[in-house]
């Protein structure tokens, strides 16, 4: 089976630089063989690949994108943490917020841009529990944050 990088190389991705952070906080936290990544906003070479309410300033279309390079930017994190993304065993849980208007109810179709993603990354192993929320605001204004735990080999 291809690792993780191969995978991401099959796919067309090249990870970015992790995202330093914006506050008081790490990308990362190690603890108990479990690897915590902190919410990640859709940045995209130094900026946010879209800003705003989704679906009243963000097509739902733009807001699964911007889930997908949350996970990209997740998965840069990781890298820069541990070196290898092969220490990663599987992915245990995802949460994904999405800025929206109070009636927005497909958060779970947004926050797939993430799951399939990490399950065409990880294959099996990146099957995961979800919780898809919806937020008055992010930080910056970004539509979409996403945050990781994953057990570590």
């Amino acid at each position: 089976m291809p690792t993780p990088e191969q995978r991401l190389a099959e796919l067309g991705i090249q990870l970015p630089p992790a995202v330093p952070p914006v506050a008081a906080y790490i990308p990362v936290r190690i603890a108990k063989g479990m690897a915590f990544v902190a919410g990640q906003i859709p940045m995209r070479d130094g900026k946010l690949i879209a800003q705003g309410i989704v679906p009243s300033q963000v097509p739902p279309a733009t807001a699964v994108e911007c889930a997908r390079q949350c996970a990209v930017n997740a998965l840069a994190a990781l890298k820069a943490e541990l070196g290898e993304l092969a220490r990663i065993k599987q992915i245990v849980r995802v949460g994904v917020f999405v800025a929206c208007t109070p009636e927005f109810i497909d958060h779970p179709q947004i926050a797939n841009g993430a799951s399939e993603f990490l399950q065409q990354v990880f294959g099996e192993a990146g099957k995961h529990a979800r919780a898809a929320v919806g937020a008055p605001s992010l930080p910056r204004g970004a539509p979409v944050e996403v945050e990781l735990v994953c057990e570590l080999t």
